[in-house]
Formats: structure tokens, C-alpha cells, sequence
């Protein structure tokens, strides 16, 4: 599994979209209001629908999905 971070100052959406058109598998969003929160959204390659998880279940699911492919 390989994680990228992307820092800039731009809108989350134009990111989003950037990396859903260079067909990113897994898009795992911490903005402002998600930081707030402790949750993460998650948007998989394929799919407009966006799932919003606390951080612990987010690493219990990247967690797994790493341990399957091992």
C-alpha cells in the first residue's frame, strides 16, 4: 500500500478531482471539518459515493485491506 499526501493550498474538490481522473484506487480525505471531527471521507476509484468514517475504523479498514494483499 502506498500513501501520498498532497498539501497544497488549493480546494479539496479540484483535489479530489484531480486524483480521481489519475485513477487514485483510494481517496481518503482529512479537511478542516473532518480534522474537527476525527473522521475521514473515503472515495474509492469507480464510485461518486463518499464514505465518512471515524479515524480509528479508517485505519482498521486500510489496516485489513493492507493484510489481504500480503
Amino acid at each position: 500500500m502506498r500513501v501520498e499526501r498532497d498539501l497544497r493550498i488549493e480546494k479539496v474538490g479540484d483535489k479530489v478531482r484531480e486524483h480521481s481522473v489519475s485513477k487514485v484506487p483510494v481517496i481518503a480525505v482529512v479537511g478542516r471539518s473532518e480534522a474537527e471531527k476525527g473522521e475521514v471521507a473515503i472515495r474509492r476509484l469507480g464510485s461518486q459515493e463518499q464514505t465518512v468514517v471515524s479515524l480509528d475504523e479508517a485505519v482498521r479498514l486500510f489496516t485489513e485491506e493492507a493484510m489481504r494483499r500480503i
